[in-house]
């Protein structure tokens, strides 16, 4: 489903910051004299799960209240958010002889949410999301249906457009993580949307979590997000230590699909949105893959680090049935005292709530991250590439609507029968929502 949008270029960009800015700024003169929120009074654990809580993050403090309605009946919410991307490089000899790459900036991502609920003795949220996808200068019909709440069945039922559920990273809101794109693996091998119906269940005096999902490509066939005919897919998460001050989760991920027109292609950008895809197998025959998801996460107060590691069987008898892999992992550090909530229904983390607000005259939210991730692509005679990529980067949130991040990474990329192509990346994000 996609209407064309027409070309959206640097002025309009601009004046959507400037725009949006000064929206989210207009209240700050009213609230600045209220005190800051102190630690204790962080929710560090979030016990709801709603239609559109993986789409695009509700701020915790709204600046505006002109957008979201909440009667006795029902609660609608309007919601928007923009990413704007910049990069720079510097590249070794071998590096330019595998891409030529120039300083670039793009809008990254801008995107409509209309999320509500019906206040019935079982909640039935809804949810439904409009992408401008830039490269193709269309509109697209992102996560999109209604959730039913089924104590009978420990949770809830979704049927729509919506996320896998494959990976903690992957589930969690790209406008919520900890650095700027998802590691290589999981953007090359995951597709980011499906059509189905997927199962969320939460049994806590079990510590247990899960989601189960079928999938099939009646709606999305020629997305570019569509590249399977159906799929099965199940995550399943311990978490033995959930609490305000740590979370100990361990997880796994298990998929199976068939591929589309029995050709598949497994691709990603070095975690650089206006680069290059750094790794691609190009288009070979393909009937299905299997996959399976290993990750575990630790979060004691402001500290969390986090690995997930992926491993992909491809059922192609012409290219010697390749098996791929790749994974990350990451350290975060909030010096400024936040706690990165934990969603204790979906399994995932939060976006961060600043303390202290700089619109109410405080620091912000800072974040240190370092984050390594690795993939390879090179299998039977498949020769996709092998990268990794190094990145320590800060991540500023001036309050819940507005966060800077600043990122340097250092990759080495084996491609093309080249080794050793080393890249430095300069990166910058200016990240708006409602």
């Amino acid at each position: 489903m996609a209407v064309d949008g027409g070309a959206m270029n640097q002025a309009t960009a601009g004046v959507l910051v400037a725009a949006a800015t000064g929206l989210l700024c207009l209240p700050s003169a009213a609230t600045a004299q209220q005190p800051p929120a102190s630690q204790s009074q962080q929710e560090t654990l979030d016990n709801t799960l709603e239609a559109g809580d993986e789409e695009l993050p509700t701020p915790t403090h709204d600046l505006v209240k002109w957008n979201h309605y909440d009667g006795d009946f029902f609660h609608i919410r309007v919601g928007a958010g923009y990413l704007y991307d910049g990069a720079a490089y510097s590249q070794n000899v071998a590096s330019t002889e595998q891409f030529d790459l120039n300083p670039e900036g793009k809008v990254r991502d801008a995107r409509i949410i209309i999320k509500g609920g019906f206040k019935s003795n079982r909640p039935i949220t809804f949810s439904s999301g409009i992408l401008y996808d830039v490269p193709t200068r269309k509109f697209l019909v992102r996560e999109t249906g209604v959730m039913f709440t089924v104590p009978e069945l420990w949770g809830s039922i979704f049927v729509g457009r919506t996320k896998e559920g494959f990976s903690l990273n992957k589930v969690m809101v790209g406008y919520a993580g900890w650095t700027m794109e998802r590691t290589e693996m999981s953007d090359a091998s995951i597709p980011i949307l499906a059509d189905g119906i997927k199962w969320l269940g939460y049994a806590p005096e079990k510590h247990l979590i899960w989601n189960v999902g079928a999938y099939m490509d009646a709606l999305s066939e020629g997305q570019t997000f569509s590249t399977y005919e159906h799929q099965y897919v199940g995550r399943f998460a311990w978490v033995p230590e959930e609490n305000e001050d740590t979370v100990l989760h361990l997880g796994v991920s298990l998929r199976e699909g068939k591929v589309e027109d029995g050709q598949l292609q497994l691709r990603s950008r070095p975690e650089a949105f206006p680069a290059p895809y750094f790794v691609d197998t190009g288009k070979f025959p393909a009937e299905s893959t299997k996959m399976v998801g290993l990750e575990a996460y630790y979060r004691p107060r402001s500290f969390l680090v986090g690995s997930e590691y992926f491993f992909q069987n491809v059922n192609s008898p012409q290219e010697g049935n390749p098996f791929f892999h790749g994974g990350n992992v990451v350290v975060s550090w909030l010096p400024t005292g936040e706690i990165r909530a934990y969603n204790t229904r979906g399994g995932f983390f939060d976006q961060i709530s600043p303390l202290r607000p700089v619109f109410q005259g405080g620091p912000g939210a800072w974040e240190l991250v370092a984050n390594f991730s690795y993939i390879d692509l090179d299998s039977g005679s498949v020769s996709g590439g092998k990268f990794w990529r190094f990145t320590p980067m800060v991540n500023w949130l001036m309050s819940d609507n507005v966060r800077l991040e600043l990122a340097y990474g250092y990759g080495s990329l084996n491609r093309f029968g080249i080794a050793g192509g080393i890249t430095q990346f300069f990166q910058a994000r200016l990240q708006l929502q409602l």
